[in-house]
């Protein structure tokens, strides 16, 4: 049913599900109010209002992208010059290098992050270095002599016994699992998804005390060694952060002075919590980025996001632990969540994934790239595409120059709107620094400003202004080189600058509104947006003002 009130000309939308009154001039206060505010002589606006032919026939500007790109680094891109390596990642748009510690030891990862590094120097580029965990796993066993190293073939329709005693070499009827509370955690009726979902199995009947399950074999597939196991809808009584992982961070991480840890299987609040405690007192900078990879994880999704730093979408597991149909629903639900609590998030898995072996990707694969920017995500993640694949850097320009066209597809100033009153509905109110953010953003789009300038000592300030999707390039001015790193490689629009001292904020300021009119960013007589604090202490942020160019 429509309602219509005449005096403000505004409709409100009744349901059974969503009751809403008459708005006040405070609407932003009741997050139970829902108004759409409009002419008497228009409907409710549809998506791509302002695309136009001529915007689709038009050149990508890639230098306009704001949504930065996360790379699995792997054998593929690791060294520093030449096709399809560090330094043409980068030029690409890579602002993150990511590297996967399921795969690899500590000096082979640390021989790759001396070149990243070394590439990054060389192209003059803060990038980013995240440590994404092995973590917890459950896998089948090894085979019998006879059919050690190779592959069994199990038959639909027939019965495999899998068994938690992982020492016993199996074969086409009886097959080991690494979990030891198999038998308890599962029920019949509930599948089993082996090596990424290629093998379906449905469990028959537990026998507690032989730690073994009966399942029946769902597909005819061939199945080698120690391949992933999946139990959707189980709580998996495993920890996050298993001996390796520890290790991997403290004697590693730490040391090789990483930005980012991406932790696997985060589940609840306490695993963030265990991490910081891994990561101990002197280096609590380095931001946590949660994995949400199941059931579980999902269901402490709130109290996941109250404590961590950012979140990534990792579609993969998640699509064996809920149904895939299910998968973008929890993307949206996860990215917007993220989007009004100001904290970055990462989507990742096969977003371009016949780049391993394509030049091209499919027109699904770049549609998959462009909504989840549309949906609000921060970075995208690109994983054997870079690290094994044919193509790395042609993954990343395409990436690239997708998420370009996606942005340009987007309202910044409904975005800005949006955000605001999502905050305010969910909060109540804005924080002191909220609103200067807010401010600032508010007023670049009203002045249509070129450019933001913040000066941040811990990064905090950069990420609210670009919590507030301003539409336009964020310069972050900051003493600390993490910071710069930080904001560089995944907050959305910023590029970061580390100078010795901020202290001398007009003329730092200066300098840099100097360098916009030099690179083309900012022409005579444009406006600039500029925040910083009366002091260059950490949170003394407290002032937003315009200056010409």
């Amino acid at each position: 049913e429509v309602v219509r009130n005449t005096k403000k000309k505004q409709f409100f939308y009744k349901s059974t599900k969503l009751t809403t009154t008459t708005t006040n001039n405070n609407n932003y206060n009741n997050n139970k109010k829902y108004n759409i505010t409009m002419s008497s002589a228009s409907g409710p606006g549809l998506r791509g209002s302002n695309i136009t032919l001529e915007k689709i026939t038009a050149p990508t500007d890639v230098s306009k992208r704001q949504t930065k790109i996360v790379c699995t680094l792997g054998p593929a891109c690791w060294d520093v010059k030449g096709p399809n390596q560090l330094e043409e990642l980068i030029d690409a748009g890579m602002s993150v290098g990511r590297f996967n510690f399921s795969h690899g030891d500590h000096s082979a990862h640390k021989a790759c992050l001396d070149r990243l590094r070394e590439a990054a120097a060389n192209k003059g580029k803060h990038v980013a270095v995240l440590l994404d965990t092995k973590g917890p796993e459950i896998r089948s066993g090894f085979f019998a002599e006879s059919n050690e190293g190779g592959k069994i073939h199990l038959k639909k329709g027939e019965t495999l016994i899998l068994t938690t005693d992982y020492s016993f070499k199996g074969d086409e009827t009886k097959l080991a699992c690494s979990y030891s509370a198999l038998a308890t955690s599962v029920k019949p009726g509930q599948q089993i998804l082996v090596a990424d979902g290629s093998l379906v199995l449905t469990v028959l009947s537990c026998d507690v005390g032989a730690g073994e399950v009966s399942c029946n074999i769902e597909n005819n597939a061939a199945l080698g060694e120690r391949k992933n196991m999946n139990l959707p809808g189980v709580i998996v009584d495993l920890p996050t952060l298993v001996e390796k992982d520890i290790k991997d961070i403290q004697e590693w991480g730490i040391p090789n002075k990483i930005d980012f840890i991406a932790p696997s299987f985060v589940r609840k609040a306490s695993d963030v919590t265990k991490i910081r405690e891994v990561l101990g007192p002197d280096n609590q900078h380095i931001k946590i980025i949660c994995k949400i990879e199941n059931q579980e994880g999902l269901d402490n999704y709130d109290e996941i996001l109250a404590v961590t730093d950012g979140i990534m979408v990792a579609r993969g597991d998640l699509g064996m632990e809920i149904p895939p149909e299910k998968v973008f629903l929890a993307q949206k639900m996860m990215i917007r969540k993220a989007n009004i609590a100001g904290k970055p998030v990462v989507t990742a898995t096969q977003m371009l994934e016949s780049m391993i072996t394509n030049p091209r990707p499919t027109r699904a694969e770049c549609s998959d790239v462009a909504n989840a920017v549309l949906d609000g995500t921060d970075c995208v993640m690109l994983s054997g595409e870079t690290a094994g694949g044919d193509n790395p850097t042609a993954a990343v320009s395409i990436m690239a120059a997708t998420c370009t066209e996606a942005e340009s597809a987007s309202e910044f100033d409904a975005l800005y709107q949006a955000v605001r009153n999502s905050t305010i509905s969910q909060y109540g109110k804005l924080s002191v620094s909220e609103s200067i953010a807010s401010s600032a953003v508010k007023t670049a789009i009203d002045v249509d400003a070129k450019a933001i300038v913040v000066c941040s000592e811990s990064g905090d300030t950069a990420s609210q202004v670009a919590k507030f999707r301003p539409g336009r390039p964020i310069t972050v001015l900051t003493t600390c080189p993490h910071v710069a790193r930080q904001c560089y490689g995944v907050l959305k629009g910023c590029s970061a600058q580390i100078l010795p001292s901020l202290a001398a904020t007009d003329d730092i300021v200066n300098n840099t509104i100097a360098g916009f009119k030099k690179e083309g960013i900012a022409s005579e007589g444009d406006s600039i947006v500029v925040v910083h604090g009366t002091s260059s202490r950490k949170g003394a942020t407290n002032v937003m003002r315009i200056q010409k160019v």
